[in-house]
């Protein structure tokens, strides 16, 4: 089972800019929960501050029965085993292979024995459907099956929440059923509690138990994709319908 992942007051100001202005949102173990908005809203801020990479100016983060924010970093990297991360931009290692890559954490922080890595490495592959890439690089992958390594290295160490920044992002809508459809399967396989930041409104109503719309620093507006649908809150709507009018100020 997963982790519960709770942001009480989070506060993050960063060279006297205020991205986050006391953020509350509760994860339950074993959901789907994702964080939508606009551009510059803050959402990844929001997220690096959940997965504990980075600190916030205020408040605190508990996942499971640990306080982040009262960590210091060695302490945060003897547990970040628990917790794994797909980047937007994958963020893969250019000069290592496809097994490289999702082997990196597991051969430096792990007591599998290189047998044990292998087979791990080729569970991972069969999951996210990509039998046979061990070789490539990154450079001969697509975008999508970039995002799909980058999953399968943040599944390796078997973690009990999985964060994900922008994972559909750039992707062409088949490729985007796929990464949502594979976000609900390693909910179902691994356990996992699933951290989504997106402003793709129809990925978050497809893979989601619970919605949170964040806006001037603060969770706005949360509930099921249903209650958020039936809404009568003027921001949410405004988001939803993608109007350029409304109580969200867009800066660009």
């Amino acid at each position: 089972m997963g982790l519960s992942v709770i942001a009480e007051d989070l506060g993050l100001t960063i060279d006297g800019h205020v991205i986050l202005a006391g953020a509350n949102l509760e994860v339950p173990a074993g959901s789907i929960v994702t964080i939508m908005g606009i551009s510059g809203s803050g959402k990844t801020s929001l997220l690096r501050c959940l997965a504990g990479l980075v600190r916030p100016t205020s408040g605190r983060v508990l996942v499971g029965d640990l306080e982040l924010t009262g960590m210091t970093e060695d302490q945060l990297n003897r547990r970040r085993g628990r917790m794994g991360m797909v980047f937007q931009y994958s963020a893969l290692f250019d000069s290592l292979n496809v097994f490289d890559n999702i082997a990196f954490g597991l051969k430096y922080n792990s007591k599998l024995t290189p047998a044990e890595i292998q087979d791990r490495v080729a569970e991972l592959l069969e999951a996210v459907g990509l039998e046979g890439t061990e070789d490539r690089l990154p450079a001969q992958l697509s975008g999508g099956m970039r995002k799909r390594v980058s999953l399968a290295r943040a599944l390796a160490p078997r973690p009990e929440v999985v964060f994900y920044d922008e994972p559909t992002s750039g992707l062409d809508p088949i490729v985007t059923s796929l990464m949502n459809e594979l976000i609900r399967t390693v909910r179902q396989r691994e356990g996992v509690t699933s951290v989504v930041v997106t402003h793709d409104v129809e990925s978050a109503m497809a893979i989601s138990d619970q919605l949170a719309l964040l806006g001037d620093g603060r969770i706005l507006a949360s509930g099921t994709p249903a209650q958020m649908r039936e809404s009568d809150d003027p921001a949410l709507k405004q988001f939803l319908s993608g109007s350029p009018t409304g109580p969200i100020h867009v800066t660009a």
